[in-house]
Order: structure tokens, then sequence, then C-alpha cells
């Protein structure tokens, strides 16, 4: 933690003399300081709209783990339908969000639920691929034993593949939430009066950077926030599942 620090410290200055100094106008770069005098100044909008997107990211994150590890579930279970979703799963992942958010809006109008439906999918596919692989993974043996027990193919899932696979799906969400942000943005765009995509959106036409930056800067907080209540939870929900190195640190 107190390298990242010094590491973050290190890029804030270099990043404060290139805004300083460089050829880059404020109002295209602004420097760190002008970003923290933003985050001060306009504490009340920001933070206002930090708790909107905050309460996208976070719903649109566990939607998309529910979803994303019944569907590996589903998939693990048939391989015939693994054969035939998969290959569409890896194809969905190259249509631009940008293209889907809109149609989303009309559907589902300018609420909080189109805004749910493009974090999701964008979260979607690392829950999916991570808790597809965490199922495939379970040790050989323990299903032998289970059989030997006469396990129906029901008790065998739940007592064996899903907890062998819940690490594998918080594994997923964490990568999810790094990009479950951009993904708020994104829907926040589309159509929102409120939330952090649409302060960066209002104040960079009103040549407001410095403001965007410091909107940035707490959608980056956000991301970690989300990233390390996710890495509590696997702490405390798959115990078992931590590797030798974080049992020596604790």
């Amino acid at each position: 933690m107190i390298f990242a620090i010094l590491i973050l410290l290190l890029l804030a200055g270099v990043w404060e003399a290139y805004a300083r100094l460089g050829p880059v106008d404020d109002f295209i770069l602004p420097a760190p300081t002008q970003v923290a005098t933003a985050l001060w100044d306009d504490h009340g909008l920001l933070w206002d709209n930090f708790w909107v997107t905050a309460q996208e990211v976070g719903l649109g994150i566990l939607v998309a783990l529910v979803l994303g590890a019944a569907l590996a579930i589903v998939i693990h279970l048939s391989p015939t339908l693994r054969r035939a979703v998969y290959p569409l799963l890896v194809g969905s992942q190259a249509v631009p969000v940008v293209i889907v958010a809109p149609l989303l809006v009309v559907w589902f109008g300018f609420g909080i639920a189109p805004k749910l439906a493009i974090i999701a999918l964008v979260c979607f596919f690392p829950v999916v691929v991570t808790t597809l692989d965490a199922l495939a993974a379970v040790d050989p043996e323990q299903r032998k034993l289970l059989r030997t027990l006469d396990a129906s193919r029901g008790q065998e899932l739940r007592w064996v593949e899903v907890p062998a696979a819940l690490p594998g799906a918080l594994s997923g969400a964490k990568i999810a939430v790094a990009v479950a942000v951009i993904g708020a943005v994104f829907a926040e765009y589309a159509g929102s009066s409120e939330g952090l995509g649409n302060v960066i959106l209002q104040a960079i036409p009103q040549l407001e950077t410095a403001r965007a930056y410091a909107a940035v800067t707490l959608l980056a907080a956000l991301a970690i926030i989300l990233f390390s209540l996710l890495a509590l939870a696997e702490r405390l929900l798959v115990p078992w599942a931590r590797r030798p190195h974080d049992r020596s640190r604790a």
C-alpha cells in the first residue's frame, strides 16, 4: 500500500510539472492541484452524482454476478449448450456498448433499468468465463467420491462444484469492477440527467476540464472501493481459496 501511494505521488508530481511547464493548455490537461481544487469547490455536485453512479455500478455488478453465474452453471451442465452459446458470448464482446446503449434507452426509458443493463452487459463476460473455468477445474477425485456415495448430479453440483466455482465467480466480479465504471459512464452518456458520467458530459463542453477530471478521480476511487469490498467478501465467503502468500500475511 505504501509503495502504491509513493508511485501515485510520483506520477502526480510528473503530471503537475508537465501541466504547468508543458505545451498543453490547462483546459485540455489540468494540473492535479487544479483537479484537487475542483474536488473541493464542487464537492456538493460531485458527491451527489457519485452516489448515483455508485448505486448503478453496485447493482449492475450484482445483476451480472447472479445472471453470469447462473448461465455458467447451465452451460457447464450441458456440453451441447456450451458449444452453442460460448462462441456467441465471445462474439458479443465485439459489439460496442455505444451501439447498444441508445436501443436500451428506447426500450426501458431514462430510469435506472437501461443503466443496469449496460453495466451488467459489460461485466457479464468475465463472470461467466471465470465461473465456467472454476466449474471445470473441480478435482475429479471429489466428484468420484460423491459418486461412490450415490450422490445425484444436483448434489454433486451443490456440494462440490458450486463451492469450488465461487472463488472464480468473485474473481470475475473483481475483474468486472474495473470496467463497470466505464459502462456506467457510457450508460449515463446515452441518457441521464445525473451521475458522474453526466457531470463529465456537461463539464467538457463548458471547458470545466478540472471538474471532469475530478469526476474521473471519483470513478477510480469507486472502482478501488468496490474491488476492495469484493476482495473482503472473497476472504470471508471462501477462506479455503486463499493463496499461500495471503495466509503468510495473516
